[in-house]
């Protein structure tokens, strides 16, 4: 499995407020994208000055204490989510992914209770 990106990422309620501490904290936003996939995600990514990534995430009807989760991207999603389901971990949309013209992702629990958002990029 080969792994291209691994950062923290935050799923929250309120991605303005968590995403404003960040760049108070040095952090710039690369890019803010609303209405993501069926699932109406909200993500920001942002970035400092020493190459440090963050990933905040604002799921449609979000009620929850805000998560933190990690964020791995990789080249072939299937085989490292086939990896993952073996070992244990659980898709939060069920059997469903998130898709878009460029991605392909989902977000998963494992059994301890650590959650991995699993992002393919299509090139």
């Amino acid at each position: 499995m080969e792994i291209t990106t691994f950062n923290p990422q935050i799923i929250t309620k309120d991605a303005e407020s968590v995403a404003a501490l960040f760049e108070e904290l040095g952090f710039e936003k690369r890019h803010d994208q609303k209405g993501i996939g069926e699932f109406g995600v909200r993500d920001i990514r942002m970035k400092d000055n020493g190459g440090f990534y963050l990933d905040i995430s604002q799921p449609a009807g979000y009620d929850h204490p805000d998560a933190v989760g990690i964020r791995i991207n990789v080249r072939d999603f299937d085989e490292a989510y086939d990896l993952l389901i073996s070992r244990g971990f659980k898709n939060v949309y069920g059997d469903d992914t998130v898709k878009t013209k460029s991605s392909k992702s989902a977000f998963l629990i494992a059994p301890s209770g650590f959650g991995i958002n699993l992002i393919e990029h299509i090139r």
